[in-house]
């Protein structure tokens, strides 16, 4: 095997044979492009190359006993979260919230629900956030707001026609009594989209329309008070020190004209993800964007992060534009499959979804909507296999250029779990009538010490959700004392992200590797990344092992494995 640091380097992963047909293959290249301005050597801003941690806050410490998170319970836990080496915190809904989709149905956008502590807990989690050097964003909902909002309420007490119900969605049903819904559109979360409403004077009325649950009707964004009142929140908690805002559903917000009927084929439920999808993406949103970025350029420390649940790269990109978004959620690597063909290909798309517009990637693996990765990648093996592979995908994630995002517990390999069907309370349950069980399973409580639960997450066994009665390993502090641990590995490798000066480079190099395997380096400061993805040990590049995410074994790089080198 060669030298890595010589100037054409074989850095390809071996089989060990000496006529591996990839061995000496060429390096192929795709850059990630820096942000407008910057270059070699340039300064760029914090978020290019943060690691962020996911808090979904009711799941993440509980500070007075009643069985839920809360912000006081994240700012006991900020000295784990320096030690863990984040730079900044996404913190998931905590503004006012009737709660019937967990904070994601906003009452009033600028305050902070009594639940998790009151708008006090978050100056106090900020100041000390910032005293350790990382960064605190939080999560915006502009899509939607709660039915008990203010304004909705407002709008179900007055006219059809009137102004209250111009911020929202409203329409004459169909047929002879307008007793069908305006459109065929179903909810994301079941059932249909529409709901029908009874007017001031109790008759039926009219329809509005909630691409999620019913308490979440959706604003109209041609209605320039909407995009007011939003102005005002995204200044109000950038005064406050917020440092920037993850924005839900970014692709939506804009509807079609006319609202037309969507194709029968895609009338599926939960969170399809279709570009052709009536409901998202519409050209109207980006218009909307240009002008939150013009509010976000008032604070140019600060970032936005969308979700965008969009396939075509050239449509993703349109997101990412200098004049947009600072970052666009991807989900490419957290729904490849466990194999080197489907690793590449993701990395390889996320790559080219940004490179059009100079954008930064970003890099995610699990978060509150999806099945954690050690649970995934265990669909066809054990799980303790889906462990191993999940410690060797987060090295490939913390190899690459841009933003990371960490989702709390992903740490401690914690896997999705099997609730009983009382337990659920994720809307989805309901509205599909029984047949979606929801994301609850991936966000159980995050067990911190001790053999029972709950672990010391609360002080109350009733906890929101069920912990499982195994999770003793993989408790925080079990994990601490174990330098093999899930968790000393992520401490590991995101102090190497941040001290070695191997993972400069925005290009990632590919090399050849034999089947099952995948090699890439990073142009500039010349880390080399392998991954094992087959059932059998491989040959390893030349060079010194900087991290592995699980032993050699005779100098190979085991099965379901990675490996950092330089």
């Amino acid at each position: 095997m060669g030298d890595v640091n010589d100037e054409s380097p074989d850095v390809s992963v071996s089989d060990g044979s000496p006529d591996s047909p990839d061995a000496q293959a060429a390096p192929t290249t795709i850059a990630a492009s820096r942000p407008e301005g910057a270059g070699p050597g340039a300064d760029v801003p914090w978020w290019a190359t943060a690691v962020f941690y996911q808090i979904y806050p009711r799941s993440f410490a509980d500070s007075d006993g009643d069985g839920v998170g809360d912000l006081p319970g994240v700012l006991e836990k900020l000295g784990y979260l320096e030690l863990l080496g984040v730079d900044a915190l996404w913190i998931s809904p905590v503004m006012r919230s009737p709660m019937a989709d967990h904070g994601y149905d906003v009452s009033d956008p600028r305050d902070i629900d009594p639940l998790f502590g009151g708008i006090e807990a978050l100056d106090a989690l900020i100041e000390e956030a910032h005293a350790r050097d990382i960064k605190v964003t939080m999560d915006l909902v502009p899509n939607h707001t709660s039915d008990q909002h203010p304004w909705f309420v407002e709008a179900l007490a007055a006219e059809p026609g009137s102004a209250a119900r111009e911020r929202y969605i409203f329409r004459d049903g169909l047929g002879e009594d307008g007793d069908q819904p305006p459109n065929n559109w179903p909810s994301i979360f079941g059932g249909p989209a529409w709901t029908r409403v009874t007017e001031p004077d109790g008759t039926p009325g009219q329809w509005y329309l909630h691409i999620f649950a019913a308490e979440q009707p959706d604003l109209n964004w041609e209605n320039d008070e909407v995009f007011e009142d939003l102005a005002t929140t995204l200044r109000f908690w950038l005064d406050r020190g917020v440092d920037g805002f993850r924005i839900d559903v970014a692709h939506g917000m804009a509807k079609p004209p006319g609202l037309p009927d969507m194709p029968e084929e895609l009338q599926t439920g939960l969170l399809i993800n279709d570009d052709d999808d009536p409901r998202f993406n519409n050209p109207g949103v980006h218009p909307i964007h240009r002008r939150i970025r013009a509010v976000m350029d008032e604070y140019p420390d600060a970032v936005t992060v969308g979700e965008i649940w969009v396939r075509d790269n050239a449509r993703f990109a349109e997101y990412v534009r200098p004049d947009e978004l600072h970052l666009g959620f991807n989900f490419r690597l957290a729904e490849a499959d466990f194999t080197a063909e489907s690793v590449r290909d993701a990395i390889e798309n996320s790559l080219a979804a940004v490179d059009s517009v100079q954008g930064v990637p970003t890099w995610t693996l699990s978060n509150h909507d999806v099945e954690r990765e050690v649970t995934r990648y265990a669909a066809d093996t054990t799980e303790a296999v889906g462990l191993d592979r999940a410690r060797a995908m987060v090295l490939v994630e913390l190899a690459l250029p841009g933003a990371v995002f960490l989702y709390n517990g992903s740490e401690l390999g914690l896997p999705n779990v099997d609730l009983p069907e009382e337990a659920l309370q994720d809307p989805v349950w309901e509205r599909s009538g029984h047949t979606i069980r929801g994301r609850d399973g991936c966000r159980i409580p995050v067990p911190w010490l001790g053999d029972t639960p709950p672990y010391g997450f609360s002080t109350t066994e009733d906890t929101w959700l069920p912990m499982p009665k195994d999770w003793d390993v993989l408790t925080a502090e079990h994990q601490l004392e174990d330098v093999d641990s899930t968790l000393s590995l992520y401490r590991l490798a995101i102090e190497l992200r941040k001290t070695r000066p191997e993972f400069a480079g925005e290009e990632v190099e590919w090399y050849g590797a034999p089947p099952g395997c995948l090699a890439f380096r990073r142009s500039e400061g010349r880390l080399v990344c392998a991954l094992n993805t087959t059932d059998a040990p491989v040959g390893l590049p030349g060079g010194e092992v900087l991290i592995s995410s699980a032993p050699l074994q005779d100098g190979r790089l085991p099965a379901n494995a990675a490996a950092w080198l330089v």
